[in-house]
Order: structure tokens, then C-alpha cells, then sequence
């Protein structure tokens, strides 16, 4: 029998279609023809790029946009919005727009082209993540922008255009619809019973198991109760805090360590599993909310949207989260892991 699912933070349904239960080895993602040729990320190609506004790992004294890089960080060269230019707003009738202005900038994760985020040691991770926050605490103080959104897009499924690892960051006039959504729905929760629903969920999961993939001292990371895709993960910080800005170094090298397992667990279960993963972090001018708590939702491409979900906004998933945890943990990592 099917069972419906309603996410308790934004109230979005799903369905759980059990009679299509999938096991992980019933994903199966066909391996992708490598392109080869020219790559603008790749150490050497600095010059095909926009200046970088961030880079680590080169001895002191070097050059920037050279090689000798462990992360760099540029401009898109074909940006979804420009950081150039005055903001305005104007209503056209019953319809509202503004100008596109933004920033929209690339974190090359690593100067080897065949390296994924799953194959890095933590060490190497936390540089990732130091940039993603290095790089929101220099764009907030822009007052024009009121939000900053990290996300990566991982295999040609999940929307990846380019082979080398990547992740992308846009800040943005307005606060998106979806974080609008949920931070409603987290202060609902809290005005009702003056707790965070974040910091409820994770003492739940924790004390039931079900879905719980992995935990260290600082993370938990849990396949979500109503999920899109199968095997959406959510990876949470133990401590209350809603902004991404306010992670210390101890977190840095937890939240490095416990990324690092879910994603060798993921493709291990799943070879060459296609996924999104985005972090959902307070307003920029909202850096300290007691109803919301910052997290990264990562979501496997394993099922196509369509009609269906586009028309009525429910999501369909073959494998119930429970059972995806249980894979998940039940994976057997190599050494190091």
C-alpha cells in the first residue's frame, strides 16, 4: 500500500510508493562518456577564467591566477545574474521585477580534474567548506544582496555541465521562495511549543535510529522523513544555529569528516550516483534565528520529475527512507572510512 508523507517543516507531501520498492542495486546509472578535450578549471587554464576573488594552497609570494592552487574560486563566465549596477524594483501592472543583479561565482573544489568531493580526504573538504563561508561573510557585506545560495550539481543528471568538481554560490536580491517557506513553517513550530523543530527532529532521529546514516560529535546525518528522491540525506549540526557564518573550527573538520562518509556510502551503494546537494542557511540581514536551524539537504538524481510532480507538487520515491538508511549504514567502507 502507498503511503503519503507530509514534511513537518514546509508541509510539502510525498509518496512513498512501496509496491516500487527499490533496493540500491536496482538504481543503476549507466557511466557517462568522458568528453576530454579543453578544461577551463584545470591548474594552467587560469588565464580562460575571470580573475578568481578566492584561491588557497599556493606558497606565499605566488601570483594570482597561477598555478600551485588547492581551491580557487572565480566569477561565472556566464553568470544567472550580474554583480554590476544599482538595485531597482518596478511593478508593471499586477506583476512585479527588478534587475538582475548578483553574484554568481564557481568553487573549483580541486586542481585534479578526476577528483570528486568523495574521493578528497576530510582535510582536503574543509577547505571547501572554509571557502563557501569565506566567501558568503565577503558577499554579505553587500547591501544589496539578502541571501546567499551554495549548491553543487554532480554528474551530467543532476545538471553538471562541466567533468571537474565543482560548486557554485549565488547571492541574491530577494530571500527564494523555498527558505521563505521554511522559515514560516519553523516559526510556526516554535511560536507554538518555543523550540526549534530542527533541534526537535534531530533528538528524535537520534533516539529512534531508523533513519539515521552516521553521527559524529558534532553531525547527524538522516534520511529525510518525506523525501523527493530516494536516499535524500540531510546532513544537521547538534548545535542550534541558523547561520552558516557561525561555524567554528571544530565543525569545519566535523562537518568535513561526516560529508565525506555519507558520500563515499552513497557511491558505494550507487556507482556513479548523479546528485544535488544545497545549503540552506538564514537570510544574510537574519543571522541569528532561534526558530531555524542552517543544514546541507543532499538529494541523489535517481527519479525523473514530471507531469505528475510538476502539476500537483507531491513527489514520488520507490524506497522509503528507513530502508535507505539501513542501506546506507549498512555499507562497508575501505580503510579510512
Amino acid at each position: 500500500m502507498p503511503e503519503l508523507r507530509r514534511d513537518p517543516i514546509v508541509g510539502r507531501w510525498v509518496i512513498i510508493a512501496k509496491e516500487r520498492g527499490k533496493r540500491p542495486h536496482d538504481f543503476v546509472v549507466p557511466e557517462e562518456k568522458v568528453k576530454g578535450g579543453f578544461c577551463p578549471l584545470c591548474p594552467g587554464h587560469e588565464y580562460t577564467t575571470p580573475p578568481e576573488v578566492l584561491a588557497y594552497g599556493r606558497p606565499p609570494g605566488a601570483p594570482p591566477n597561477s598555478p600551485g592552487w588547492t581551491l580557487r574560486v572565480v566569477p561565472n563566465k556566464f553568470p544567472a545574474l550580474r554583480i554590476e549596477g544599482e538595485l531597482w524594483k518596478e511593478g508593471e501592472g499586477v506583476y512585479d521585477k527588478m534587475n538582475g543583479v548578483g553574484a554568481h561565482e564557481v568553487i573549483i573544489e580541486t586542481p585534479n580534474h578526476h577528483e570528486t568531493l568523495a574521493d578528497m580526504p576530510p582535510e582536503r573538504l574543509v577547505q571547501v567548506f572554509w571557502a563557501y563561508r569565506d566567501r558568503m561573510v565577503d558577499l554579505s557585506r553587500d547591501t544589496r544582496f539578502r541571501y546567499v545560495i551554495i549548491f553543487k550539481n554532480h554528474g551530467r543528471a543532476a545538471g553538471a555541465s562541466l567533468e571537474h568538481s565543482h560548486s557554485q554560490l549565488i547571492a541574491l536580491p530577494i530571500v527564494p521562495l523555498l527558505v521563505s517557506q521554511e522559515l514560516k513553517g519553523t516559526k510556526l513550530y516554535y511560536d507554538y511549543k518555543e523550540r526549534c523543530i530542527f533541534c526537535d527532529i534531530i533528538r528524535q532521529e537520534l533516539q529512534t535510529g531508523t533513519r539515521v546514516v552516521c553521527e559524529n560529535h558534532e553531525f547527524v546525518a538522516i534520511c529525510a522523513f518525506a523525501p523527493r528522491q530516494p536516499f535524500e540525506t540531510w546532513i544537521i549540526p547538534k548545535r542550534h544555529h541558523s547561520d552558516f557564518r557561525s561555524i567554528d573550527d571544530a565543525q569545519f573538520q566535523a562537518l568535513a569528516e561526516i560529508f565525506s562518509e555519507v558520500l563515499r556510502r552513497l557511491q558505494a551503494a550507487i556507482p556513479r550516483c548523479p546528485y544535488n546537494f544545497v545549503l540552506h542557511t538564514a537570510p544574510l540581514r537574519e543571522p541569528y534565528l532561534e526558530h531555524y536551524h542552517w543544514h546541507f539537504e543532499l538529494l541523489p538524481k535517481l527519479t525523473q520529475i514530471a507531469g505528475f510532480e510538476w502539476g500537483t507538487g507531491f513527489y514520488i520515491t520507490p524506497t522509503t527512507p528507513e530502508d535507505a538508511a539501513h542501506f546506507l549504514r549498512e555499507i562497508k567502507l575501505g580503510e579510512g572510512g
